[in-house]
């Protein structure tokens, strides 16, 4: 893994963006003392963006078993609009 300064990335900022993109090591920076890790992530491309189903809380909601649900006769309740 890779060490710089603050004033050393800010002279290859590109060059060490393409490195970590291209090769997938990171890079750590450091600044006033704090380390600052730049990472690579991969995966869905930049115009997907992140879904908004992505950080959704998966919840078992139906009691029972889900294949009895479509042996229901709903013709008591429905009431066409005609």
């Amino acid at each position: 893994m890779k060490s710089m300064t603050a004033t050393s990335l800010r002279q290859h900022i590109y060059k060490v963006l393409d490195g970590v993109a291209r090769t997938g090591k990171p890079v750590v920076v450091e600044r006033k003392g704090v380390l600052i890790k730049l990472v690579a992530k991969r995966g869905k491309s930049k115009k997907d963006g992140p879904s908004v189903f992505d950080n959704l809380v998966k919840r078992n909601v139906i009691r029972g078993d889900p294949e009895d649900l479509v042996h229901i006769d709903w013709s008591k309740y429905w009431k066409p609009c005609l």
